[in-house]
């Protein structure tokens, strides 16, 4: 898995406070890495299923 060029981003929700970074600029990838271990481990996503999960954290 090649991440050399990911762009990570957090939550402006977030404020100043470590949270989860993502990496959605990559083709057909979707890094998830821990802000606090920005060096650590990364989980990755097809676009497909990271949408998914995004919707349904959204729901009520």
């Amino acid at each position: 898995m090649d991440l050399i060029g990911a762009v990570w981003r957090k939550s402006t929700r977030s404020g100043q406070s470590e949270c989860v970074e993502v990496a959605d600029n990559l083709p057909g990838l979707v890094g998830v890495r821990d802000s606090k271990d920005p060096s650590g481990p990364v989980l990755t996503f097809t676009p497909d299923t990271w949408r998914a999960f995004i919707t349904q954290t959204k729901r009520p």
